[in-house]
């Protein structure tokens, strides 16, 4: 599971006028964890790990879900919790986010390999702007991990166009989102992702308000897709 986690980021789209940095260790699959948070205004909501992904950590331990050789890229990572569990899970993985999020990344990734390295092979720290350069990436993935990446409701058509070309040959999303009805989180689950996903909804935390959703793009859209252009990385 996990520990030290403090409320230290409250108000939901806050920026910091201070910048300052702290460490939280989280165990999950027998594994722990040291992340640094790098709170600044330039990072603004990239800077902390938020619940969503914690959720979807859990969800992975207490699924037992097979990781280990699956090819997965994780969307909006911010700290890159995530993506560094599936890593050290052998893993895979290509650990994405906006370029100003990406030292942040790379330095968790640093900060948390193995004594005896990765399983696998470290995770790949790249930036990726969503609806501008995602053909620049390939689509022969496993899984396409995101954790609170639903926020910003201008950037819904954005991500939905990524997870179109990434999911194209077949890949399956995992979507972590607290369900803030503000910034119309459950509008984009039932009404935009529907629109060219099979949607389902495999965890719900009435609690803390945190969905957990599994989505497969649909057959006629995997048709429409095969036949745009790639471009590989």
């Amino acid at each position: 599971m996990y520990e030290d986690q403090e409320d230290i980021f409250p108000v939901d789209d806050d920026l910091f006028d201070e910048t300052f940095s702290a460490d939280c260790v989280y165990r999950f699959c027998g594994e722990e964890f040291k992340i640094n948070q790098a709170f600044s205004a330039n990072l603004g909501v990239a800077a902390p790990v938020w619940d969503a992904a914690l959720h979807l950590c859990r969800f992975f331990e207490e699924k037992r879900f097979p990781l280990k050789g699956k090819k997965i890229i994780e969307l909006g990572a911010g700290t890159g919790i995530v993506g560094i569990l599936a890593a050290r899970l052998g893993a895979d993985v290509t650990i994405t986010d906006l370029p100003v999020a990406v030292p942040q990344v790379q330095s968790n990734v640093s900060a948390n390999t193995p004594s005896g390295g990765w399983p696998f092979v470290e995770p790949t720290v790249v930036p990726l702007s969503w609806g501008q350069d995602q053909k620049n990436f390939h689509s022969d993935w496993d899984l396409v991990l995101g954790a609170d990446v639903v926020y910003q409701s201008a950037a819904y058509p954005l991500l939905l166009e990524t997870l179109t070309h990434l999911c194209k040959d077949g890949a399956v999303v995992y979507l972590s989102s607290k369900m803030r009805k503000e910034h119309g989180t459950p509008y984009f689950y039932d009404s935009d992702l529907p629109q060219k996903f099979q949607v389902e909804l495999v965890q719900c935390d009435q609690e803390q308000n945190i969905n957990i959703y599994r989505a497969t793009l649909r057959k006629a859209c995997i048709g429409v897709q095969k036949n745009s252009s790639m471009f590989l990385i």
